[in-house]
């Protein structure tokens, strides 16, 4: 017996997933938001804790490569222990495009599960910068990244949201087609480390990313973090994730 789907089979379990997502309370999914976010926020906590003592060069690019093999933890945590994550669940287009859910019930999934994964992002990163564990390298570190990323143009910013909500639906998708749990974490592992690796720009990440950057003193405003970082890595992620992905995958295994 195979251990794993075919694209086509892969289709339907998303489908029945998006249903599933769709229909639950608004409490649920505002809780389960929150979880999202916190787990997501673990994994961008241990990339910085990776990358804090890397030099140049190639100490920078093994630094990197290392906390980018970290951050694939939050989602996993995500997708096996259960939660609800904006950028993963731009896939109930899938059942939107077979007239399972209708337009209205994705629209409050996607702003219920993106308030909370704000939340519960915001909510760790206030934590961690009183933890203690935010001093030295780590904290310079900390504020570096916000700032950088407050500071892409708008255009690269939708794009690299883009190819990150690509990768992150296709991680979702790739580990939906295992049977077994070693084959969910290597699914989801090797797409997620390679969009963090690459430097694309995921949402939900960067809401722990950039708050905490200005909780610990950071030259950032609130301001910089939702209009010239959210809005645009957003946008990326919808037509990456919820768009380029899903429509061709319908058009290509949908049964007729």
């Amino acid at each position: 017996m195979n251990n794993f789907c075919t694209p086509a089979e892969i289709r339907e379990i998303w489908v029945k997933n998006g249903i599933a997502k769709a229909s639950l309370p608004i409490a649920k999914m505002f809780l389960l938001g929150i979880f999202a976010g916190v787990f997501i926020g673990f994994g961008a906590h241990g990339f910085i804790l990776a990358t804090a003592g890397s030099g140049e060069g190639l100490s920078a690019t093994i630094g990197k490569f290392i906390g980018a093999s970290v951050f694939p933890v939050g989602l996993m945590l995500v997708v096996l222990c259960g939660a609800e994550l904006f950028t993963g669940n731009n896939l109930l287009t899938l059942a939107l495009f077979e007239k399972k859910i209708t337009g209205k019930q994705l629209l409050v999934n996607w702003v219920v599960v993106y308030l909370g994964n704000l939340a519960g992002s915001i909510l760790l990163a206030w934590l961690l910068s009183k933890s203690g564990l935010y001093a030295g390298a780590a904290a310079t570190k900390a504020v570096a990244i916000a700032t950088a990323k407050t500071t892409i143009p708008f255009g690269p910013a939708v794009i690299r949201g883009i190819f990150c909500n690509m990768l992150v639906v296709l991680a979702c998708w790739f580990q939906a087609g295992s049977k077994d749990m070693p084959g969910k974490i290597l699914a989801i592992w090797c797409p997620i480390m390679l969009f963090v690796f690459a430097g694309f720009e995921h949402s939900v990440a960067n809401m722990t990313y950039i708050p905490l950057g200005i909780f610990l003193g950071g030259k950032v405003t609130w301001a910089a973090f939702f209009g010239a970082n959210l809005l645009p890595v957003t946008l990326g992620n919808i037509i990456g994730g919820a768009l380029i992905i899903p429509a061709v995958y319908h058009f290509c295994y949908c049964k007729k």
